[in-house]
């Protein structure tokens, strides 16, 4: 498989390529936050693609989705992978810095910021002082199952992508906050408005087919697949990162 010369996928994956080069360290290694969703599969191959091959950095509880998850994508993938597995004390701690650093902010927000946390705190031990992230694109790519109720509506689909960006944006300035703890910036190229503005002009039919569609992002899942994104990764429907790693289960209790 391959990416065509030209085509809605060509330009995606140019588009991507084009923000991730410029969150990209210029000196030292790239490190990806990854669950090994597409979203996040196709961040890292497009950092491989502008620059040194990445470093996978993967948290979660014990058993969790995407601790296992991850690993199996990183090693079809090739890249290499760090994994820090965390329980129940870490996640409790990394709340109270949480706390401390953002205030008050919807559970989801404290659920991310716990996950950065420990992503933040494998980087630094690592000697990785940046790492990128994928999010934006379930906000652009009409990702979330509130899409579907919205399909087929141009102007709702328009004004959720506006809420939901902007809603990531602040959220992931608390993101930021927190991983500041131990001195390592998390980067969101997809969210940059170089980036956005290209997405809200992507057709949604491109990106999603209808109230009863499931699997949504396909011009994202085929644009991945053509890039070289292991098809397990790019047509696997996934939960969110504070599902997935196990973290929401434990700071629901």
């Amino acid at each position: 498989m391959g990416l065509p010369a030209r085509g809605a996928e060509a330009e995606l994956w140019g588009q991507v390529c084009a923000a991730v080069r410029l969150a990209v360290p210029r000196r030292g290694p790239a490190a990806v936050a990854f669950s090994g969703g597409v979203d996040s599969s196709l961040v890292a191959l497009a950092c491989s693609e502008v620059g040194p091959r990445p470093a996978l950095l993967t948290v979660g509880t014990a058993g969790s989705r995407d601790m296992r998850f991850a690993a199996h994508v990183a090693g079809l993938m090739r890249m290499p992978h760090h994994a820090m597995e965390i329980g129940a004390g870490d996640i409790a701690e990394a709340a109270a810095r949480v706390g401390a650093a953002v205030g008050e902010c919807p559970l989801s927000w404290r659920e991310n910021c716990v996950a950065f946390y420990h992503v933040a705190r494998l980087a630094s031990a690592l000697g990785m002082p940046r790492v990128l992230t994928a999010n934006g694109i379930d906000e652009l790519f009409c990702g979330y199952d509130s899409y579907r109720r919205v399909a087929g509506d141009g102007e709702a689909i328009a004004r959720e992508m506006r809420e939901r960006v902007a809603s990531e944006l602040r959220m992931m300035r608390a993101v930021s906050a927190v991983a500041g703890v131990h001195g390592v910036e998390i980067a969101q190229p997809l969210l940059s408005a170089e980036f956005v503005g290209y997405a809200t002009r992507v057709p949604a039919r491109e990106k999603i087919t209808g109230a009863g569609d499931l699997m949504r992002k396909h011009i994202v899942r085929r644009t991945a697949a053509l890039a070289g994104v292991p098809s397990k990764a790019a047509y696997s429907r996934k939960k969110a990162l504070q599902y997935g790693s196990g973290i929401h289960a434990i700071m629901k209790r």
